[in-house]
């Protein structure tokens, strides 16, 4: 593929990209289609953010572990959080996804039992927190603070990002667009409208950045998390009010090997 010489052109290319890439076959082999599953608000919250947190590796092996998990939680994720009990953890004996495993699971439960019974729910945890300076950094460090203060195994905090050490944190950042970003193309969810699209933060992994790099929309060499303030800053010139729908974009002609 020729790349753009002008900002024109590399408009044209992210929008025509962004409407090729950003329809219902996008959920065809994509973990956002295990939320997509529920209809009560609390499941798609509960399902989202424990499938965004163990997305990373082959596509059809996160979707068959979160199959696996959601059958043992008995397809009411959020219920069995809520009621959970420690001799409920017999239900995930032997469940894995890479490294996390079902002590991981267990101690996921626990922090997001203590989340929904005493702090509100997910939704006030990332709201109340982007709420204080209008920042989606304060809603991805409020969360991990969550498990940073609860007792839980050490070696499950590294299933939660730390962008104060640099982590792009892509997981939460993907997870926040499926839940602030309307259902306009029949993907997203759009059920955290006290956040506005425009203060998203974009999902970076290696397809994207690689294909930015390209683009020349990053210069930056690590997929860290000032890559993903300096792209988002890079595609707030092309929709200031949406940025994030270019994820869509970056991805595709990424994981489709334009690039």
């Amino acid at each position: 593929m020729l790349i753009p010489q002008s900002k024109t052109e590399l408009q044209e290319l992210l929008d025509s990209r962004y409407k090729r890439y950003a329809n219902k076959l996008f959920l065809t082999d994509d973990p956002i289609q295990i939320p997509h599953r529920f209809s009560k608000t609390e499941d798609i919250e509960v399902a989202g953010l424990i499938t965004a947190t163990i997305a990373w590796g082959n596509r059809k092996s996160i979707l068959n572990s979160m199959a696996r998990l959601l059958s043992a939680m008995g397809n009411s994720p959020y219920e069995f959080i809520v009621n959970y009990k420690p001799a409920d953890k017999k239900h995930l004996k032997g469940f894995v996804h890479r490294t996390f495993n079902e002590d991981d699971c267990a101690a996921f439960i626990h922090v997001l039992k203590s989340i929904y019974r005493e702090q509100g729910g997910l939704r006030s945890v990332f709201v109340g927190a982007y709420n204080r300076n209008q920042s989606i950094a304060d809603s991805i460090n409020a969360y991990r603070d969550c498990f940073v203060n609860a007792d839980i195994p050490s070696r499950t905090l590294k299933h939660t990002p730390n962008i104060i050490a640099g982590s792009a944190a892509k997981k939460l950042n993907m997870y926040l667009r499926w839940m602030v970003r309307p259902n306009t193309e029949g993907i997203d969810f759009g059920l955290w409208t006290e956040i506005p699209t425009s203060a998203l933060l974009i999902p970076l992994d290696v397809h994207s950045g690689r294909v930015a790099r390209a683009l020349g929309l990053l210069q930056r060499p690590q997929n860290d998390f000032k890559a993903v303030e300096e792209l988002t800053v890079e595609l707030r010139q092309f929709d200031t009010n949406d940025p994030i729908k270019y994820d869509f974009a970056l991805f595709g002609m990424g994981v489709n090997g334009e690039f």
